[in-house]
């Protein structure tokens, strides 16, 4: 950890920015998983490389937007430590 201890109302902004990236990662989530495929159906009517869009975002679709999450979760939360001076080398 760089620099020293941080205050209360440090620690509280950093939660905030912290837990407000953890619920809209957690939403986005939560689209991909269940929302997505419930429309399947409708999905469906729409074509893609010869696949209906239903069966790409079960397949495929979804799993890619799971990794970029992850990868944009890491990314957002090195810049939250960054700014707070909580960081890792």
């Amino acid at each position: 950890m760089k620099g020293g201890k941080l205050t209360p109302d440090q620690i509280q902004g950093h939660w905030r920015k912290t837990s407000r990236l953890m619920w809209t990662l957690m939403i986005l989530w939560a689209f991909f998983s269940f929302v997505v495929h419930v429309f399947a159906r409708q999905l469906n009517e729409i074509v893609i490389a010869g696949f209906p869009m239903g069966f790409y975002m079960a397949a495929q679709g979804s799993l890619i937007a799971f990794v970029v999450l992850c990868f944009y979760n890491a990314y957002a939360q090195d810049k939250i430590d960054a700014e707070f001076g909580v960081h890792e080398e």
